[in-house]
């Protein structure tokens, strides 16, 4: 018997990625100018990291609560969300594990991040994050495909 998903509690952290996205999405607004040169880069790297922290989080949470799936590291969190039918497989592949690597850099390499990689997050990668989203409402509305309980 697997524990049971915290529905309220993965809602409290999917309105936090929402909330850090919609910050994110008004940094995307600025030129690159603008971004460079005030504090677009250092709100970016602020919100973007609290974002990731959110999905994976999140993801965290739902793999615990099925046999076999626990994961200990980002990259592997990402591939076992997949793995478990979680979030599409080539999805988790491709484009979680660049998140997760990415939540690494923010966190350990952050000396390093230039403004122009942040620019190209925030004006062409946000959708990835509606696209995690999305999945993880699905496990909310139907836990039960996904082999899940819910309280």
């Amino acid at each position: 018997m697997n524990l049971a998903i915290e529905k309220d509690t993965i809602l409290k952290r999917v309105n936090g990625v929402q909330n850090e996205l919609s910050e994110l999405k008004k940094l995307a607004n600025l030129s690159f100018e603008a971004f460079s040169t005030g504090d677009g880069h250092k709100l970016t790297e602020y919100h973007l990291h609290r974002a990731l922290e959110g999905v994976f989080n999140i993801s965290a949470h739902i793999l615990s609560r099925i046999s076999g799936a626990q994961a200990t590291q980002y990259a592997e969190i990402a591939i076992k969300l997949g793995e478990f039918g979680i979030v599409d497989k080539d999805f988790a592949e491709n484009t979680l594990v660049k998140m997760a690597k990415y939540r690494n850099r923010l966190v350990h390499f952050y000396a390093e991040i230039k403004n122009d990689e942040l620019y190209d997050i925030v004006k062409n990668h946000l959708e990835d994050f509606d696209t995690f989203l999305s999945a993880i409402k699905k496990v909310l509305e139907n836990p039960e495909k996904f082999g899940l309980d819910a309280e």
